[in-house]
């Protein structure tokens, strides 16, 4: 357990092992009062949810688990194989249950749906069924919304956003943010390797 800002850290990992081949092993951070990015693809990049069924089912059950834990998505995706997410975490012990449930009931009501089952239905590498990350900053944030905003722009669904009927807004972005900074929402202390300038 580690303490950022006043924010208590848990890290789990599907290993005791915290580097595997040089590399540090993928872990999931819990932290309460949290902004949060969240991925997810289909095994295989396989188009589970293409059908407007599939898709019922996951925004169904995607209502009923981040209401039930707490999560409040700000904008969301859905695509044929993957989805994205960008919202705020109450209780960062919720962030397991809740993609537990979210994942296990639409895997096994979209598999009713098709002609033949998919196996570890949302495992995109091997013990990595999603990923989720602490959005450090306001820069961060924007970034990420806009990225979810536009992914059916981006994988040329839509030419813009509004036509796609699976990207929602739930919380306006300068709303979010604002709110945000009430809360103390970010991780602002905690660096982002991806924005961090590499030494020359």
């Amino acid at each position: 357990m580690l303490l950022r800002m006043g924010k208590p850290i848990k890290k789990i990992s599907r290993s005791e092992n915290p580097v595997h081949h040089g590399e540090h092993r993928y872990e999931h951070w819990l932290v309460d009062n949290q902004v949060y990015f969240i991925t997810a693809r289909c095994r295989d990049q396989f188009p589970a949810i293409a059908s407007e069924r599939a898709k019922e089912i996951f925004w169904d059950r995607f209502a009923h688990y981040t209401a039930e834990c707490g999560f409040t998505p700000w904008v969301t995706s859905l695509l044929d194989n993957h989805y994205h997410t960008l919202g705020y975490l109450r209780e960062g012990s919720q962030l397991s249950k809740m993609m537990q449930r979210v994942h296990g009931s639409v895997a096994k009501l979209v598999n009713d749906l098709l002609p033949a089952r998919r196996a570890e239905f949302w495992r995109d590498v091997k013990y990595k069924e999603y990923s989720d990350g602490c959005i450090r900053d306001e820069l961060q944030a924007r970034r990420a919304y806009r990225y979810t905003l536009t992914q059916a722009v981006r994988h040329g669904v839509a030419q813009d956003w509004r036509e796609y009927a699976h990207t929602r807004v739930n919380v306006e972005l300068e709303l979010a943010i604002r709110r945000s900074h009430q809360l103390k929402a970010f991780m602002e202390e905690v660096p982002y390797k991806r924005y961090l300038k590499k030494p020359k």
